[in-house]
């Protein structure tokens, strides 16, 4: 009896002490993130579905890896947060890049008057640039470095970033940005951009070339090589060479691959024993950039803080019209960033950060696959005026970030198979008709709840040579109706396959029904996908076989042009016509280049090809206009894709997230987005309240069983007593 109630009366005393705890504690009971730093302005992100694999700039090609590396490094060019089209300017280096043009001799021409044989860009560093404190900068007493050791023992004691006591820092030199692009060529670090660049960086081939003979032991010194196309003018100057006449390489400046790499980083990392540690560039990028790396755990978290010695830079004071009425220009002229810290914490579950975003413990819904796509259903209704958030989204003031990405998706036709290819008008009605026939808009809304736009030309909005409106429209397969496009009718289709042989969708000389095989990746299309095709093209009599596949197969059927019709996409790497045009460039074909060309469709075209040649060279301006415009008119004319559209995300922020605007090109964003910590707080403890009744009710129910006991006993005590 008496073990019994000594339990009941632990338990009664556990129970109480469960209650004072929520009377007296500090915040939200369910937080999933330990407390951030007192007096640190933090901003709560994700990484999903996977780490990144590679945080060195020359090696590293994914957009996920990109959204890291943009905040800690910072490439000689940028882009504008604010103005659409994008706008290039001055990020790293002090103003755009001087170019001049060259002959076969070396001498400066003008390039109006005579053949660019070479084009010069000039760049100036930035005086005020300045790079994190690390400890690969860190010197003794006698000015040598601090941490380069000879024997693996050396560095045992350090296996993490933190764990090296001094650190030291530098300015930002012309020659780290030479070293970085010595790195690209290099062929031990294995750069994806080696086999592009050195087609226009001159001597970049044969500086790779050079350095597969050289034996290695350590650390290789790329100063100790020169490259033809590399020159430094001084500590804050230098040049760099390409082939002919390039005007899009200065967007090529923009990206991570070209961000500065000083020597003795390099030589740092590759201490012995380090790799062993990953204690390399791969795993701690070191930049001048508004941040730096401070933890690397991909299975948990990514933390970045604020890089004390980042230069002077101010959220900007213009944009575009809607800018200053949406709120975006509320912080101009403010130093940067606007956040010290930025926590990418790993969710691979969609309704686990879907769940913690509601909860207020994540700031947005997701930066690159955390999207609200995939709980669109959760987040949006279909209302009298169309798709508008929830009540539940509205009742707490969450705003919405639309971003039609600079990218495309299509469904290429093979134009050397002998159905659906060719270049007679038979032919082109023959596709005419198909892509009729396929209902892009309402694919969408069925297939992707209406979050892309139906495209007429392979430029996508936001990128020069996108025409909006009448003067937009791919005239063969759309009317301008009402101030809209308007799919021509399914008669219409039909008549055109009568004109291209196929009545009611049989072949006029065989009697043959028509036949179209589609390459589908089978992991990527849905049976009601296939379905919905189905019943789209058998409105016009043709009938559909699919042919799955899993990506390695397809493309090799793609390399080998084993394919009717297929689908592909492309994401833009720069914003220019150049970059989306190349995928229907002649000798971009496999079969030509027996390479990975991008001309999956293997479309053929001399005056394509020609406009494309002389178009990629010129500068902006009416002529470049007015070829690009020829060059959309002929990728109509010959109905080379059966549909394409551009896609378009959708993103939610909480109410206390400033600065939301959308960059579909750069990924170095984070340095403008304010966060009103308080509002957060208050919004975090309104919507999670505990649920306590349970508790207390609980506690009545454990007195009430306690207390019959508790009177016998007393009852058995005082009957002891008096006996």
């Amino acid at each position: 009896m008496l073990s019994r109630l000594a339990a009941r009366n632990r338990a009664a005393a556990l129970l109480c002490c469960s209650l004072l705890l929520a009377a007296c504690t500090d915040g939200p009971w369910n937080n999933p993130h330990p407390p951030a730093p007192a007096g640190l302005i933090t901003y709560q992100s994700m990484i999903s579905p996977a780490p990144p694999k590679h945080l060195d700039p020359a090696i590293s090609y994914a957009s996920d890896e990109s959204l890291i590396l943009m905040q800690i490094y910072e490439p000689p060019m940028g882009y504008h947060f604010l103005k659409r089209p994008y706008q290039l300017i001055p990020l790293g280096a002090e103003a755009l890049p001087d170019i001049t043009y060259l002959n076969a001799n070396g001498d400066e021409i003008d390039p109006d008057l005579e053949e660019v044989a070479f084009s010069r860009y000039r760049l100036t560093v930035r005086a005020d640039a300045r790079y994190q404190p690390h400890p690969a900068f860190a010197v003794d007493e006698s000015g040598a470095p601090r941490y380069v050791f000879s024997d693996p023992r050396e560095g045992r004691s350090f296996s993490q970033i933190g764990d090296f006591p001094h650190t030291g820092s530098r300015a930002v030199h012309a020659n780290d940005y030479v070293y970085a692009i010595k790195r690209l060529a290099d062929p031990f670090n294995g750069s994806p951009m080696l086999g592009f660049m050195a087609q226009y960086i001159v001597g970049m081939t044969e500086f790779s070339e050079r350095l597969q003979d050289v034996q290695r032991d350590g650390w290789l010194d790329l100063d100790q090589y020169p490259m033809q196309g590399l020159e430094v003018i001084d500590e804050h100057t230098f040049e760099i060479t390409i082939i002919g006449r390039y005007p899009q390489f200065r967007y090529w400046l923009a990206m991570h691959f070209f961000s500065p790499i000083p020597p003795e980083v390099d030589r740092f990392f590759h201490n012995p024993g380090f790799i062993d540690r990953n204690l390399t560039l791969d795993w701690w990028p070191v930049g001048s950039g508004p941040f730096m790396m401070v933890k690397n755990d991909p299975n948990s978290e990514i933390v970045l803080e604020r890089n004390p010695n980042f230069r002077e830079d101010y959220y900007p004071s213009e944009g575009e019209p809607g800018d200053a009425e949406a709120g975006l220009l509320d912080d101009a002229g403010k130093r940067l960033p606007l956040v010290d810290r930025a926590v990418f914490r790993l969710e691979k579950e969609v309704l686990s950060l879907w769940t913690k975003f509601l909860q207020g413990y994540y700031d947005r819904s997701g930066e690159n696959h955390g999207n609200t796509n995939r709980v669109f259903d959760q987040a949006f209704v279909v209302g009298p005026d169309g798709v508008e958030l929830s009540a539940e989204m509205a009742d707490r003031n969450i705003s919405v970030s639309p971003d039609v990405k600079p990218a495309l998706y299509y469904y290429g036709f093979n134009m050397r198979d002998p159905v659906v290819g060719g270049y007679s008008e038979e032919k082109r009605k023959l596709r005419r008709a198909l892509q009729i026939a396929f209902d892009t808009e309402e694919y969408l809304n069925i297939f992707y709840k209406g979050n892309g736009i139906a495209a007429h030309m392979p430029i996508p909005p936001g990128i020069p040579g996108f025409v909006e409106g009448e003067a937009g429209i791919n005239p063969y397969v759309y009317d301008w109706v009402d101030g809209k496009p308007k799919r021509k009718s399914i008669e219409h289709a039909r008549q055109l396959l009568v004109e291209a042989g196929y009545p009611n969708g049989r072949d006029a000389r065989t009697g043959e029904p028509l036949k179209i095989f589609i390459d589908v990746q089978s992991q990527a299309i849905s049976n009601t996908s296939m379905n919905w095709i189905d019943r789209a093209f058998a409105r016009i009599g043709v009938q559909v076989e699919y042919r799955p596949a899993d990506w390695n197969r397809t493309r090799e059927k793609l390399l080998t042009g084993n394919t009717q019709i297929f689908s592909h996409g492309w994401l833009a790497d720069y914003p220019d016509p150049e970059n989306f045009l190349f995928l229907l460039f002649g000798p971009e074909s496999p079969l030509i280049c027996k390479c990975d060309g991008a001309n999956n469709a293997n479309y053929a075209s001399e005056e394509y090809d020609e406009l494309f040649r002389e178009m990629r060279v010129l500068p902006p301006g009416p002529k470049r206009e007015t070829i690009v415009a020829r060059m959309v008119e002929l990728f109509r004319e010959d109905a080379v894709w059966l549909f394409a559209y551009y896609p378009k995300d959708i993103y939610l922020n909480n109410s206390w997230v400033h600065n939301n605007k959308r960059h579909g090109i750069s990924k170095s964003t984070l340095k403008y987005v304010r966060i009103d910590e308080s509002l957060r707080e208050q919004k975090r403890a309104e919507w999670n309240q505990p649920v306590i009744w349970p508790l207390y009710a609980g506690a009545v129910l454990l007195l009430a069983l306690l207390l019959p006991g508790i009177i016998a006993y007393r009852r058995r005590l005082r009957a002891t007593a008096r006996q």
